[in-house]
């Protein structure tokens, strides 16, 4: 069987931080990681950007129920239809999370993927939570996020 690669979601909001999201996006795809994102724009649509100028693969799970709202750079689409409640998706589909910028939705993601286990490394900009790990970079969020899961 040929060996699955690691998915990593990132998750967030905010124009201010696409660029960091579209850092973190180009570090994990030259890594060989799937960027898993909500699909849509700000920090969803760089990551996915990121990942795809530098040849990798990018996964958007949506909120609503119209494949053509995911952001140019999907390469794969998922429609739930479930609204917010697909931020439990997002977070459970990467094997590590990244939150970058962000609001309440981030938050939700944040809590989900603590909850299922998920390693959780936030940027500046993502909401500050006991327990999470900070990284003062998208390089430095990127190694740790994978260092947690052992490569």
């Amino acid at each position: 069987m040929a060996a699955v690669a690691r998915q990593v979601s990132v998750i967030g909001s905010g124009s201010e931080w696409e660029a960091a999201a579209a850092e973190v996006g180009r570090l994990l795809a030259e890594r060989g990681c799937t960027v898993v994102t909500g699909g849509l724009g700000e920090v969803m649509a760089a990551a996915h950007r990121g990942a795809k100028d530098a040849g990798g693969t990018t996964l958007a799970i949506l909120p609503g129920e119209e494949r053509r709202a995911a952001n140019r750079w999907a390469d794969h689409v998922v429609v739930t239809g479930i609204g917010h409640a697909r931020n439990l998706a997002v977070a459970a589909s990467g094997e590590a999370v990244i939150a970058v910028g962000g609001s309440w939705g981030t938050l939700a993601e944040m809590a989900f993927a603590k909850r299922l286990g998920r390693p959780v490394v936030a940027l500046e900009g993502a909401p500050e939570v006991p327990g999470i790990e900070r990284a003062e970079s998208p390089a430095r969020a990127v190694e740790r996020a994978l260092a947690l899961l052992g490569g």
